[in-house]
């Protein structure tokens, strides 16, 4: 009997994911030959520690075949027993394997992977059966898990373990809802979910360097007094906006409606609201030689209502609108603004303002909107509609399905750092004397309410899914409006998402009953669409019903692609652009200060310098809207930790990497020729998930 089998052990990088228990493993083949087994031990050597990989050889009898089936124990000894598990590789080091080589011809030849990567083709190859743990190993259960570790759990061979983890799951992730009408969030943070030491120190470093930046400026520079003072600002610290130049100019912010950090409001306009006073007259010789009507009937209007902001608790100092903007679609398909009404009820006190009107009267118009504008980017666009509804959704899976389930393997890498983010990043932010309660319009209270109405409205069948949302805003047809980069790179990025959940989640569900059997998928679903004071997400119109669950495969995969893309695409776009839009602050202003205007008064340069915030308050506005525009995991498909292992699920990814990298040069390709770059749906800038 020869030590001709290789175990590779890597421990977790949880806080206290090492221990100093007595770890035991026996493997069996297929025809149920054992190994003996194995102690995870080697003499004057600190094993099994956090963050650690460590090899151990196994010995076997001279009959043992393929590896099939792996068991593992612990005991309770040591003063810290407890261990969490990355993964267990186990490499075939033997020769003159009886089973087909690698170069057979024969259909029953094992499938090969790399034990580097299995996605790196270049490197040597060898025989290696992977076990994925990415759980707590207790020590009273003798957990049995067959190859790649993927089952359902009415297919697991030991699922009384099964169901013990998931119970302790559910003591370390337990919801709260912190006010009434606001989203599930978590009770406290379990240690698993907290930032890895290198992600934190990146991140706090990034922010002493930044601070240092701001700090020098404001020491070093005068009162501003005027934009051109502002604008000089930018040459000596965080880098220049691009908008800095066209900020004033109407195509730009048209742009800022289909390219900008919250392009989902813009809609086609059939038919002028009764409350927005618009009338032939209004915008007569703005339409090209068209009337309204005509416009109208052709589909060239386009308008933004911004009615969920009316009302919304704001800053002493500062008033929020709730405004209409009205664009047509010129002759050059360029976006254009034709008016903008700041408050919802019309009347002598709030004057329709347009492009005729004189230049800087309009130009304050346009940043009272961008002000109402970048209210509900912050609170549902970015915060509430990514960051705290997917919240709910990774309690929700860490609670009800297994590690083991081929859904949470599929979903994992996309909650990376979210629980995180929410709970150590928020609260800094979104937070009495935070960023938002100090920097903008709505403060705490406001946002507060503006996310409790958003929430209201969200729905899986319109939110949830790209092209639903865009065809619910009259805007999916490129006929309609031709020129709509989030759209255009939205869309087939959404597609490739869906193409390899679909894969995935149909090689598991290759029959009915495989559906109707998977409990732990019924007991997601169903916590999903529990109301949130009954301690569940809360999600409107997820497909199924209560009885049965989900009951076809297709609604299981468009749930699946709607949380992956929003980990992914959805937070990408409206986040890493923030810098640009936020940071040159006159661009789109968090904050004006004053009350809205009610008269068509010709501004002075003085009078929009007053408008803005303080030195103080647009150097935090930077820094702030700078660390939110980095980058913190991989480039979508490329995963920090690898949870598929499975052939099926292996495939599937090196597909998906294939169509990111197609998608990629495709969107660099339009990027030659927009009137101007969006790179932010590019697959190489979208991360995994939501970390920043």
């Amino acid at each position: 009997m020869g030590k001709n089998l290789q175990l590779i052990v890597k421990t977790g990088d949880q806080e206290g994911a090492g221990t100093d228990a007595n770890v035991y493993v026996v493997l069996e083949d297929e025809k149920g030959v054992c190994t003996p087994r194995v102690k995870l031990d080697k003499i004057f050597y600190n094993d099994l520690e956090r963050c650690k990989k460590d090899t151990y050889n196994v010995s076997c009898p001279e009959n043992f075949g393929k590896v099939s089936i792996m068991k593992l124990t612990r005991d309770d000894s040591g003063i810290a027993d407890d261990w969490f598990c990355d993964y267990i590789h186990v490499e075939d080091r033997r020769v003159n394997k009886k089973w087909p080589s690698k170069n057979s011809n024969s259909k029953s030849t094992r499938t090969y992977y790399n034990s580097a990567s299995l996605y790196d083709t270049e490197s040597e190859e060898r025989d290696t059966y992977f076990f994925p743990i990415h759980r707590w190993v207790e020590h009273s259960h003798e957990y049995v898990f067959k190859e790649f570790a993927v089952c359902l759990p009415q297919d697991d061979p030991c699922p009384g373990p099964r169901r013990s983890d998931l119970e302790a799951k559910r003591r370390s992730y337990k919801y709260t809802v912190h006010a009434p009408g606001m989203v599930a969030q978590i009770e406290n943070l379990p240690s698993d979910e907290k930032f890895s030491e290198d992600y934190y120190w990146t991140f706090a470093t990034e922010k002493i360097n930044l601070l240092a930046k701001t700090k020098l400026i404001e020491w070093t520079t005068s009162k501003w007094r005027t934009l051109d003072d502002l604008r000089k600002v930018y040459n000596e610290s965080l880098g220049e906006p691009k908008c800095m130049s066209v900020w004033q100019e109407d195509w730009w912010f048209g742009l800022q409606r289909v390219q900008g950090v919250n392009p989902n409001v813009i809609a086609a306009c059939k038919k002028i609201p009764e409350k927005f006073a618009v009338t032939e007259e209004t915008v007569s010789g703005l339409l090209d030689d068209m009337t309204l009507a005509e416009a109208l009937e052709k589909n060239k209007m386009f308008i933004c209502n911004l009615e969920i902001t009316e009302g919304l608790p704001h800053k002493e100092k500062a008033e929020l609108p709730s405004p209409f903007a009205l664009f047509y679609l010129n002759k050059e398909d360029k976006l254009m603004p034709v008016a903008i009404q700041l408050k919802q009820e019309g009347g002598q006190d709030n004057p329709v303002y347009t492009p005729r009107d004189a230049t800087n009267t309009w130009l304050v118009a346009k940043m009272f909107y961008n002000c109402a504008e970048a209210q509900h980017h912050q609170a549902l666009t970015h915060l509430g509609y990514t960051h705290l509804l997917m919240e709910g959704v990774v309690i929700c899976t860490h609670r009800n399905l297994s590690p083991s389930h081929p859904l949470f393997k599929l979903m994992a890498p996309h909650f990376l750092f979210l629980l995180a983010i929410n709970t150590r990043g928020l609260e800094k932010l979104v937070s009495p004397g935070g960023w938002v309660d100090n920097c903008m319009t709505q403060g705490l209270d406001g946002i507060f309410e503006h996310m409790k109405r958003g929430f209201d409205r969200w729905s899986f069948e319109r939110e949830g899914q790209v092209e639903k949302e865009l065809e619910a805003r009259g805007v999916l047809d490129k006929d309609i409006l031709p020129y709509y980069p989030y759209r255009d790179d939205a869309v087939p990025l959404y597609h490739a998402i869906k193409k390899y959940v679909s894969t995935v989640v149909r090689h598991h569900y290759d029959t009915p009953d495989k559906l109707t059997g998977d409990y732990e998928l019924k007991w997601w679903r169903e916590e999903l669409v529990k109301p949130r004071d009954q301690s569940g997400v809360g999600l409107k119109d997820i497909p199924g019903n209560a009885e049965e669950g989900f009951t076809t495969v297709d609604q299981v995969v468009d749930t699946i692609t709607s949380i992956i893309s929003t980990c992914s695409l959805g937070h990408a776009a409206a986040n890493f652009q923030q810098y640009e839009q936020y940071g040159f602050v006159p661009n789109y202003p968090g904050i004006l200060f004053g009350k809205i205007p009610t008269e068509k008064k010709n501004y002075t340069e003085e009078d929009i310098m007053a408008l803005l915030p303080n030195k103080r308050m647009t150097l935090d506005i930077m820094v702030i809207t700078k660390l939110l525009s980095s980058r913190g995991t991989k480039s979508l498909g490329d995963f920090e930790m690898q949870y598929l292992y499975d052939p099926v699920g292996v495939n599937a990814a090196k597909e998906f990497q294939k169509d990111l990298k197609r998608l990629s040069l495709e969107m660099k390709k339009r990027n030659i020729d927009r009137q101007w770059e969006f790179e932010w749906l590019d697959p190489e800038i979208v991360p995994n998930s939501i970390s920043v």
